[in-house]
């Protein structure tokens, strides 16, 4: 699992000889201050950051890898694990372990990828909804576009500029691969996030008329403002000095921040709304306050329609995250890997499918 350091930072269990100090080797290599390496360098930009090992005060023999958190920076964060690449296995893996792995997802091959798990935010419930490895290997030729369009979808909408902004991060890193001969990966992931709340565009909606104007309460006349619910994880550490949380492998938990919601009631009946791009975050301005237990009646799906909004095209610049992670069987090489490029151009195709249709 992934604990989390009360700095911001996550840790990584330095897993046992050879797979954990050859993942450290690694992060080592490509932030080492005195690293000329052009193709490293640029290699940077791809990874979590890397701020050296971290042992407990009580255990000093147990070693973690303190790496930035990619996550904390969201609100709602959505996240996918997906391993990329022909072989999940590596060039020294024995027969046994070559055989389970394949055994494991047998199109792994001809697919080129293999979604280990995701958690997406379900706007209209306010929730998250989790998936495991046992799903993305239920995954055929067929149903891999729809499978993985459902880390995408908030419950009410596709969100196709989270899937535009992903393929153009994606074609970045292809382009590092289809450029370098230096390095193999094998049985590495890459971790996509994606801000599940809506938008911290600026997006102008028209008024939504709403059919009965009882649905206000009376009460709510004031300029009163409610703050969402907010599961606001704070992790503190134990005496002996380990980190009390743990998720599943390859997510970690995620600090959900405040947001606050306004409403303005028109004298003609009417409910405008409009997001605004703010310093402090994502702001419905207002004099009136519509609380959640409100949001019912006709209210609620025309303040679904208006928090799922998203606008009619995908822009650059949506809150995305796409970074490469999991580095145990990384090994020196004089020739392009061709099996991460080969499983990278297949999850860009598939993402491209979605945009498409």
């Amino acid at each position: 699992g992934i604990l989390q350091h009360p700095d911001g930072t996550v840790l990584k269990q330095l897993q046992p000889p050879p797979r954990g100090p050859r993942e450290q080797e690694f992060y080592n290599k490509v932030y080492d201050s005195g690293c000329c390496d052009s193709v490293l360098l640029k290699l940077r930009e791809y990874l979590p950051k890397y701020f050296g090992v971290w042992s407990p005060p009580a255990a000093p023999n147990e070693t973690y890898l303190k790496l930035e958190d990619v996550t904390r920076k969201f609100k709602k964060p959505c996240i996918m694990d997906v391993k990329i690449g022909q072989k999940s296995y590596d060039p020294y893996a024995s027969a046994e372990k070559i055989q389970q792995q394949v055994s494991k997802y047998p199109l792994m091959e001809e697919i080129g990828f293999l979604v280990l798990g995701m958690r997406v935010y379900h706007v209209c419930t306010d929730s998250y909804e989790t998936q495991n490895q046992h799903y993305g290997r239920s995954l055929t030729k067929e149903t891999v576009k729809d499978g993985v369009s459902k880390f995408f979808h908030n419950g009410y909408c596709l969100r196709k500029d989270a899937v535009a902004a992903s393929i153009q991060k994606m074609e970045k890193i292809l382009e590092w691969f289809e450029g370098q001969e230096q390095l193999n990966f094998y049985a590495s992931s890459l971790l996509l996030v994606y801000e599940g709340s809506c938008q911290a565009t600026t997006v102008r909606l028209g008024e939504v008329t709403l059919a009965e104007k009882r649905v206000v309460p009376r009460g709510l006349l004031g300029g009163d403002i409610l703050e969402y619910n907010n599961n606001i994880h704070v992790i503190n550490a134990t005496e002996n000095g380990k980190i009390e949380a743990s998720v599943s492998k390859g997510l970690s938990k995620f600090y959900a921040l405040h947001k606050k919601a306004y409403s303005k009631r028109h004298h003609h009946g009417q409910l405008s709304l409009k997001v605004e791009n703010l310093e402090q975050g994502n702001v419905w301005k207002s004099s009136t306050c519509i609380t959640q237990e409100h949001l019912n009646g006709n209210v609620l799906p025309q303040l679904e329609k208006v928090f799922c909004h998203m606008p009619a095209e995908p822009k650059e610049s949506a809150n995305v995250e796409v970074r490469m992670i999991d580095f145990a069987h990384v090994f020196p090489s004089d020739t392009r890997d061709e099996g991460y490029i080969y499983g990278l151009k297949n999850l860009i195709t598939v993402l491209q499918n979605i945009l498409d249709n």
